[in-house]
């Protein structure tokens, strides 16, 4: 079924490409662009079978990410994330998944997982406000998983993502910013709810891999690492955005003539050519260590063999080094593009843009990411939960 759902996807590049402006001007994916990825089946592909999805293979979800990026900065990043996030809600307590999906399974849900607000603990569940930001594509969606602390009597106690319905929260349009513009990455704004106890999920129990919805979700899928799964849905996109500038700079340089150097073809200049190869092996580079690297770990899972934490580690070092590859990758073939590269509406400085406003996110902070492999090489024990 993967399969159909890529070959769908690989249909809708050419309209995605073509809208692509559209998008950024719009600052938001057209609706008539999530539309047709709904059809696909994309946003299915991580949602359970007991809810009505595929329940893929995550390699063949980042696969249709990257593709969908490669037309689209924007429309690829907001389709990861929102992509994924059916994964995220089958981890949840079985009366969690109902009331998301039990009256229309093809609803779609946004996050924003940045502690930027906080919640009480009451009977039967918590009090939570906040104010959250970057919630990309939150004007496609009916639901929302907002991360924050959990306090009792001052106290914090658990951190946890919680699950909230369009009624519970408002959209706030503020975003406005030189790369990723068409995501809608707006804000997200509570003011005391009462979130029940089956829609909050403890992320104590998510980074050990034991969560309630494993027992209506028993498959491998969904006993993957919380910090390989999501971490890897930021760098997947980015790497679409590295092969779509690279599409677009060869293209471009295919037809060049550079004036400055008597008439010359910039398809015959060996420089030219040089930076090409480097861009295209890094590319490579980051692709096949993210998709041997979770093919890795969803085999272990298929086995229900332990998911041993150098693998884990591993995983969290690669997705980091993969959006650094990528970035590379668009930054050398940037600099060979020519002055009229730059003007707007070109493909290649729109990638050049998303790309360095995705790498900004925060799972793609290389430093602490290598730094926790690290210790983890040296045997010393890893208190960063998010690996």
């Amino acid at each position: 079924m993967s399969e159909q759902v890529i070959a769908g996807v690989r249909d809708l590049l050419p309209v995605l490409r073509e809208r692509a402006q559209d998008t950024e001007d719009a600052r938001n994916v057209p609706e008539e662009s999530v539309k047709a990825l709904q059809e696909t089946g994309f946003f299915k592909m991580l949602q359970p079978k007991s809810f009505g999805g595929l329940e893929t293979d995550p390699v063949s979800f980042y696969t249709a990410v990257k593709l969908i990026a490669s037309a689209c900065g924007s429309t690829g990043w907001v389709a990861s994330i929102l992509g994924v996030h059916p994964w995220h809600v089958a981890l949840f307590d079985q009366q969690a998944q109902q009331e998301v999906w039990g009256a229309d399974e093809d609803v779609r849900i946004s996050s924003s997982y940045a502690p930027m607000g906080k919640a009480e603990v009451v009977d039967g569940g918590y009090r939570l406000s906040g104010r959250w930001s970057f919630s990309s594509g939150s004007g496609h969606c009916t639901w929302v998983l907002l991360g924050g602390p959990a306090f009792k009597d001052g106290k914090p106690v658990d951190f946890c993502t919680y699950l909230l319905p369009i009624a519970d929260y408002t959209i706030v349009d503020v975003w406005d910013t030189v790369g990723l513009r068409g995501t809608g990455s707006n804000d997200i704004v509570v003011e005391d709810v009462f979130v029940p106890q089956h829609r909050a999920l403890s992320f104590i129990a998510t980074s050990k891999c034991k969560v309630p919805g494993q027992a209506l979700n028993p498959g491998p899928l969904y006993r993957l690492p919380y910090g390989s799964v999501h971490p890897s849905t930021i760098t997947a996109p980015i790497i679409g955005m590295a092969q779509g500038a690279y599409d677009a700079h060869v293209e471009h340089q295919r037809k060049r003539v550079r004036a400055a150097y008597a008439g010359e073809q910039s398809k015959e200049d060996p420089f030219a050519k040089v930076r090409i190869a480097e861009a295209a092996s890094e590319i490579d580079a980051a692709w096949l260590q993210l998709t041997r690297n979770i093919e890795e770990l969803y085999e272990l899972a298929k086995r229900e063999e332990r998911l041993p934490a150098d693998l884990r580690l591993r995983v969290r070092r690669d997705q980091v080094r993969g959006t650094e590859r990528a970035i590379a990758a668009i930054d050398r073939l940037f600099e060979n593009s020519g002055g009229r590269a730059i003007q707007r509406g070109t493909p290649i400085q729109r990638f050049w843009r998303d790309a360095h406003a995705g790498r900004v996110h925060a799972a793609n902070d290389a430093e602490r990411a290598y730094v926790m492999f690290g210790t983890g090489a040296f045997g010393l024990p890893v208190e960063n939960a998010m690996y």
